[in-house]
C-alpha cells in the first residue's frame, strides 16, 4: 500500500502575505475564507485562524461541483453548529454566488445597524478574502465582480499582491494572495493539499502522489475510477497497480509495452483537480 509522502512548501512570498494580512485587518469588517470543498479541513490554514481572530467570518466551500454533495451538506451543518456561515460555491458555473452578498450583510447586520443608528448610512462594507493557493479564490472573486479583475491561473501562487475589488455600491473585497503555513505537522494534510494543486508539483514526486491519490479514491469512490478509466480494481489494489491499469487502458505505453507511469500520473492528477473523476470528498466532519 502506497504511503503518504512528507510534503512541505512555504516560499518566501507567503511569509510576506501573512504580514500583509495582519497589517490590513484593521481596514476590513469581516473575512471570507475560501476552502476547497473536497478537503475543507486540510485547506483551512491554521495560521489564519489566529490572525483573523475577532473578525466576523464567512466560509466559502468552493469547487463544490467537484465534491460529494452529501459530504458538503455535512460540512455546511458542521460550520452552522460552530456559529459560522458556510456557503457552497463553484467558480466555474457561478453556483451559490448569488448568496454571497446577502450572507455578508446578514453576518454584519449588527455592525450596519450600529452605523445607521449613528446616522452613518451608505457606508461601504469591506471584506478580506483569504485562502490557500489554488482554492479558486481569484476565480470566485472575478465571478462575483462579473469581470476579470483578480489574477487567475491554474497554478498556486499567482496572486502576489493585495487588490481591492468593488462588487456594488456598499461592498468591496480585498483579495489577498494565497498562503500556506510553514510546516504541515500532519503529513496527510500535506498530501491532500498536493492532490488538489495547492502545493507546486515541482516539490513532489508526481508518480508517488498520483499513486497515493488513487489508493485513497479506490477506498471510497472505486466506482468513479471504473467509470472514468474503464478498469476493474480491487479494494486492496495498491495505487501503482491502479496507475498501471489506467496507463494501459489509455494506451500510454512506451517501447517494450511498458506503461509510461509519469504520463499517466500527470493525467490522473490533472483530471482529479479538474473534477473529471466525478464528485469526490476526501475529508468529512469530525
Amino acid at each position: 500500500m502506497s504511503e503518504s509522502p512528507s510534503i512541505q512548501w512555504f516560499p518566501g512570498h507567503m511569509a510576506k502575505t501573512k504580514r500583509i494580512i495582519k497589517a490590513n485587518l484593521s481596514l476590513v469588517d469581516a473575512v471570507a475564507e475560501v476552502l476547497d470543498a473536497r478537503i475543507p479541513y486540510s485547506s483551512k490554514n491554521p495560521d489564519l485562524q489566529s490572525l483573523i481572530a475577532g473578525k466576523p467570518r464567512i466560509v466559502i466551500l468552493n469547487k463544490c461541483d467537484y465534491a460529494d454533495e452529501n459530504a458538503t451538506a455535512k460540512w455546511i451543518n458542521w460550520y452552522k453548529n460552530q456559529g459560522i456561515t458556510a456557503l457552497p460555491t463553484d467558480c466555474r458555473s457561478g453556483k451559490g454566488l448569488n448568496k454571497f452578498n446577502p450572507s455578508v450583510k446578514t453576518v454584519l447586520k449588527d455592525l450596519t445597524d450600529k452605523y445607521q443608528a449613528k446616522g452613518m448610512t451608505g457606508r461601504v462594507l469591506h471584506i478580506m478574502v483569504v485562502g490557500i493557493p489554488n482554492a479558486g479564490k481569484s476565480s470566485l472573486i472575478n465571478r462575483l465582480a462579473k469581470q476579470r479583475k483578480a489574477a487567475v491561473e491554474d497554478r498556486p501562487g499567482v496572486t502576489r499582491n493585495k487588490q481591492w475589488v468593488k462588487l456594488d455600491n456598499d461592498l468591496e473585497l480585498l483579495d489577498m494572495p494565497g498562503v500556506l503555513w510553514p510546516k504541515f505537522d500532519d503529513k496527510t494534510v500535506g498530501e491532500r493539499l498536493a492532490f488538489t494543486g495547492a502545493v507546486k508539483d515541482d516539490v513532489v514526486d508526481t508518480e508517488a502522489l498520483a499513486a497515493r491519490l488513487l489508493t485513497v479514491i479506490n477506498e471510497s469512490y472505486r466506482n468513479n475510477l471504473t467509470a472514468r478509466y474503464k478498469i476493474d480494481t480491487d479494494v486492496n489494489d495498491d495505487g501503482f497497480i491502479i496507475l498501471n491499469k489506467i496507463g494501459k487502458s489509455r494506451g500510454m505505453l512506451v517501447s517494450g509495452g511498458e506503461v509510461d507511469i509519469r504520463r499517466a500520473a500527470i493525467m490522473v492528477l490533472d483530471e482529479f483537480r479538474g473534477g473529471k473523476l466525478g464528485r469526490i470528498t476526501l475529508e468529512h466532519p469530525f
